[in-house]
């Protein structure tokens, strides 16, 4: 196995939905392609990727984005893996989450998908819960709006000022959780309780 990293953002593919609650993952790995300078290419895994090092002498990664809808994106990650030699422990899956809230990053191994379908499927794919998960805080739905229906919405115009600042910050958690392990990443990504 390989020491490269694959960083995953989860999201549907078409214009449509790059904008929506539900791509933000997506939205992440275009922050990170930026900081590479590299521009997303089509990979036969039915994903798009750019391969490169995060930073002079930084980790070598493959950043990818399935093409697949986000319920069945665990073909294009297994297959992925596969063709990088990447084990599960160096894969990151950059994913949104309505269990906390807006502007929050939050980091983990392994565990729940929380009902997160893209998730599940990527779990089934690697045969494994044990993969990295870079969870970005979209907010629960308002009311009793439908979640399906709130995550396939663009996010509303307060939270696009702010947007830009949280796909930095979960850019640089994936960065801190590559360089410094996931304990160093949560102790400063995490909130403090008081």
């Amino acid at each position: 196995m390989t020491d490269t990293w694959l960083i995953v953002g989860l999201g549907n593919p078409g214009a449509e939905y790059s904008h929506n609650r539900h791509n933000v993952g997506q939205m992440v790995l275009d922050e990170l392609a930026s900081r590479m300078g590299g521009s997303f290419k089509a990979h036969k895994a039915r994903a798009q990727v750019v391969e490169g090092r995060l930073g002079i002498g930084g980790p070598r990664v493959v950043l990818a984005k399935p093409m697949s809808y986000m319920n069945v994106s665990g073909g294009p990650v297994s297959g992925l893996a596969r063709f990088f030699d990447i084990a599960p422990d160096h894969v990151i899956a950059v994913h949104d989450e309505i269990d906390i809230p807006f502007n929050t990053v939050k980091l983990k191994i392994g565990g729940g998908e929380g009902g997160h379908n893209g998730l599940r499927d990527i779990s089934k794919a690697l045969a494994t819960k044990d993969y990295f998960r870079v969870r970005v805080g979209v907010g629960r739905p308002p009311g009793r709006m439908d979640t399906a229906d709130y995550v396939l919405r663009d996010f509303g115009a307060s939270e696009k000022k702010e947007l830009p600042f949280l796909l930095d910050e979960a850019a640089d958690a994936v960065e801190v959780l590559m360089t410094e392990g996931l304990l160093a990443a949560q102790q400063k990504f995490h909130p403090v309780k008081a």
